[in-house]
């Protein structure tokens, strides 16, 4: 047998292995079913992290949709996933009309990242070199959440009343491609590099984009691996996810660890839908702590609703959880 013909049966078996296995791809369904009747008791009261997480669950789902076939879905999951995609798609309109009126500065500053063809899906895969992750991380706080946000207006062209997009201001540069970054202040910096790709910005700093997003990645699976060891704390629960999101969406395969997948699911508030603060079979102590870390950690505009359910956990969940069943399918 030729080494063509062989890597060619090898790539078709792993194919047909991914594509028909049913336990992948039902409970995902399932938990975003769930996550989006959380939604639709909410879309009046969730903040624009929440609408944003939501808003690329529509896009994975589009995306399925549209390379899916019939040879490779069954017709049931693609009735749920077009059921799915249409409930989301109004519940996202009428929370979007909400966010105008409750937050108009900062909806109109990230308005862009809302609309229908903004963000664009992997249609190739690569991995992680653990060889480019940094040897030891330096300050959690390379930048703050006010620095993140005015770089990224400078891209979007929101900074100022018809402001020019794809402003790379000095300051800017050197926060987004500092070394050494940890947590938020890292995925904040892949999130930079993501936006200008969307954007088309062509400053020079973006042609080494794909070197950024290299290290960036392989950094935040090393952080992904030690929460994982750490045995996936509640306060570190929220950067994992957001950790997938961004390199799922950069094209990082290995970041859909089926164990992962797993660990997600379990942490679905069951009768809510949502994500959040754990019940009472929690350690109370334990969750003290780490309620009080997760508040210093997320958006400054984040919703904790009474029942423990957290907007921002529940985003980025839906946001994972998106991406592997768009990996999967």
């Amino acid at each position: 047998m030729s080494c063509t013909l062989l890597l060619l049966l090898l790539a078709l078996s792993k194919s047909s292995l991914l594509k028909s296995e049913p336990d992948v791809k039902s409970p995902v369904i399932f938990a975003l079913e769930k996550a989006t009747l959380f939604m639709e008791s909410q879309y009046q009261d969730i903040n624009l992290d929440a609408v944003l997480g939501f808003h690329i669950l529509q896009g994975y789902l589009k995306g399925i949709l549209e390379k899916s076939s019939s040879a490779h879905e069954s017709l049931a999951q693609h009735a749920q996933i077009e059921s799915l995609l249409r409930k989301l798609s109004s519940l996202i309109e009428r929370a979007t009309h909400f966010l105008a009126q409750n937050d108009p500065k900062y909806f109109k500053e990230f308005e862009p990242i809302l609309g229908p063809h903004f963000w664009v899906f992997p249609q190739s895969w690569n991995q992680t070199d653990s060889l480019l992750s940094y040897t030891a991380f330096g300050s959690t706080k390379c930048l703050t959440e006010e620095m993140s946000d005015s770089c990224l207006t400078y891209l979007l062209g929101t900074w100022k009343e018809s402001g020019k997009s794809c402003i790379v201001t000095s300051t800017c540069r050197n926060i987004m491609t500092k070394p050494g970054c940890s947590d938020y202040s890292l995925s904040h910096q892949l999130f930079y590099f993501m936006f200008a790709d969307m954007k088309g910005c062509s400053d020079p700093v973006f042609l080494r984009a794909q070197y950024y997003k290299n290290i960036f990645c392989a950094s935040m699976m090393k952080i992904n691996l030690a929460i994982e060891s750490n045995g996936f704390k509640f306060s570190s629960r929220d950067l994992f996810m957001e950790n997938i999101i961004f390199c799922g969406m950069s094209g990082f395969s290995d970041f859909y660890k089926l164990r992962w997948l797993k660990a997600i699911l379990t942490w679905q508030k069951p009768k809510e839908g949502c994500f959040g603060k754990p019940g009472k079979d929690f350690k109370q102590t334990s969750a003290g702590t780490d309620q009080k870390h997760l508040l210093r950690r997320i958006k400054r505009r984040e919703m904790l609703f009474a029942d423990g359910c957290s907007a921002h956990n529940t985003a980025v969940a839906v946001g994972a959880l998106g991406g592997f069943l768009y990996y999967y399918c």
